[in-house]
């Protein structure tokens, strides 16, 4: 896109710098690179609901993992918009104002006051005392910020620091974000990266008026950053002001879009949002169930899959489970047998090694013993959770995680809505429990959600009551060395993707409420 001034002719062009060299290769990087920055806000702490509350919606801001092929990966990159300028300049307002317009449920807001480096101690002394220059290029992790930004472009989660401005230091906790198909970065150094602008896909330069940005910093400093009318007026005369001029202001050529006057010039941000719009309709991110279902017909069954031997007792069990007459009762109960079963079956497969015990008679026992570190189960709500009880009840302290998955109506794209998951799990075996498997959709996504906490794909072991052929074609090709364990496989799905013939929308039955005539067998974890 052509770098234009938007609906109030071109700025001045900014005047000369005496930057040193090395700024300013650092500040001019090659003219070409595209790729967008993150919306500002000050690092909001872990306990800050991670919503943006507008006139029409709620958009959640922490990002979730976009959908993911038959293959497992992401077939587009996010959309990235950089949004540079002063501080103080509006640059959250315009972000929000393009947010609202755009109507994308899903966006991550990343902010570049997250990223300031850790201080030494004689530099929080000279923060202490105004005296450091928070307005530098040097003063921001740019190495992070990069590394950060790739990965929410790919679609995985990454960790951020959250950053005091009281204390001038990061905090110990860091907070999570996932990827999305737009992502709005923010700061006043957004632009003064070589590699950082490769990220980008649209640069808008938000200009405006010093005094204005004076007021404003002194009200949101003095009420929110706990400073006084006098460090913040010699903050801004002594490193603000001349960081402006010298490191922000001549960005403004790099930028694709300049907004004069910030959030009041709304001729622009529309112009900004009929672009974008036309960007993700060429970037559309939506999954094609029917290639999923179409994808690996005929195929042998994968070797990854283990199905629990098919003796008498277990096919009776299922006998009484898919018969419609079956009482809620009995259904709970022998679906708890069959559960206990599957998960025996399934510890049955971890590693063990070879160990020597003594028995109380004095003697020597050969035994084997888990090899691993620990075990976690994690459910994928809400039917998952119905065989936690049996995992615990043989496993002794195993550790729980929860993910919620729901389908958009608008886009019938599987969507991240809740995650918990224990500290450390990249070093467990992990157990993920769903009752049903159909169309493997949710299960894709909630695997593709643990490879993004480092969890090994040969330590993920999915256990499900009931698969179809299509689930396990489509989770066993996108993920090949994750094991799939079962009590059973039928062969079909119908065109309503329900599992023929099925066992029903095992939560309602579980939980005795009413299911949807849309409803499909993953719509445990697929539903609004």
């Amino acid at each position: 896109m052509a770098a234009a001034p938007v609906a109030e002719g071109a700025p001045e062009e900014p005047r000369d710098s005496s930057s040193s060299a090395e700024s300013l290769d650092r500040l001019y990087p090659t003219v070409g690179s595209t790729k967008p920055p993150r919306k500002r806000t000050t690092s909001q702490c872990k306990s800050e609901p991670p919503l943006l509350r507008t006139s029409k919606r709620t958009i959640y801001t922490a990002g979730r993992p976009p959908w993911y092929n038959e293959h497992g990966t992401q077939s587009k990159e996010a959309f990235v918009i950089g949004l540079g300028g002063g501080s103080a300049s509006g640059k959250t307002t315009v972000a929000t104002m393009i947010i609202e317009a755009l109507d994308v449920p899903w966006v991550v807001l990343l902010s570049m006051d997250s990223f300031y480096k850790v201080l030494t101690k004689q530099q929080q002394e000279q923060a202490a005392s105004n005296d450091f220059n928070f307005d530098h290029p040097d003063a921001f992790d740019f190495d992070l910020i990069i590394a950060t930004l790739k990965k929410l472009k790919q679609g995985k989660s990454v960790k951020i620091p959250i950053y005091d401005f009281t204390t001038h230091s990061r905090k110990k906790e860091w907070k999570t974000l996932y990827g999305a198909n737009v992502i709005i970065f923010e700061g006043i150094m957004a632009f003064a990266d070589k590699e950082l602008l490769k990220l980008l896909d649209l640069k808008i330069f938000v200009d405006t008026d010093s005094d204005i940005r004076l007021v404003r910093r002194l009200r949101r400093d003095i009420s929110e950053r706990g400073r006084d009318i006098e460090g913040v007026i010699k903050q801004y005369n002594k490193f603000v002001k001349p960081a402006f001029d010298q490191y922000i202001q001549p960005t403004m050529r790099l930028a694709d879009i300049v907004v004069p006057r910030g959030s009041g010039n709304t001729v622009a941000i529309d112009l900004i949002v009929q672009h974008v719009h036309s960007q993700l309709e060429e970037r559309k991110l939506r999954w094609d169930m029917a290639a999923l279902a179409s994808a690996h017909q005929c195929h042998p069954l994968p070797q990854t899959l283990s199905v629990l031997k098919s003796t008498p007792q277990v096919r009776g069990m299922h006998t009484i489970i898919r018969n419609k007459e079956t009482s809620r009762d009995e259904f709970i109960f022998y679906s708890k047998r069959l559960m206990r079963l599957l998960i025996e079956h399934a510890l049955s497969l971890l590693p063990f090694q070879s160990c020597t015990v003594q028995t109380p008679q004095g003697q020597d026992y050969e035994g084997r013993t888990y090899s691993g570190k620990q075990i976690t189960g994690v459910s994928i709500l809400r039917a998952g959770e119905t065989m936690e009880p049996a995992l615990r009840a043989v496993c002794k302290d195993v550790r729980i995680g929860t993910i919620l998955i729901q389908t958009n109506c608008n886009t019938g794209e599987p969507e991240l809505h809740y995650l918990r998951l224990p500290k450390d799990i990249s070093e467990d075996h992990v157990i993920l429990m769903d009752c049903t498997v159909s169309t493997g959709a949710a299960a894709m996504m909630a695997v593709r959600v643990l490879l993004d906490h480092d969890v090994p794909e040969d330590k993920i072991f999915l256990l499900s009551l009931l698969m179809a052929e299509m689930g396990v074609h489509s989770v066993a090709y996108a993920f090949p060395r994750v094991k799939i364990i079962t009590t059973a496989v039928d062969k079909k799905v119908n065109d309503l993707f329900r599992i023929i013939p099925g066992i029903g929308n095992f939560g309602d039955r579980y939980f005795g409420t009413d299911a949807p005539p849309d409803w499909s067998d993953d719509e445990d974890a697929l539903s609004t």
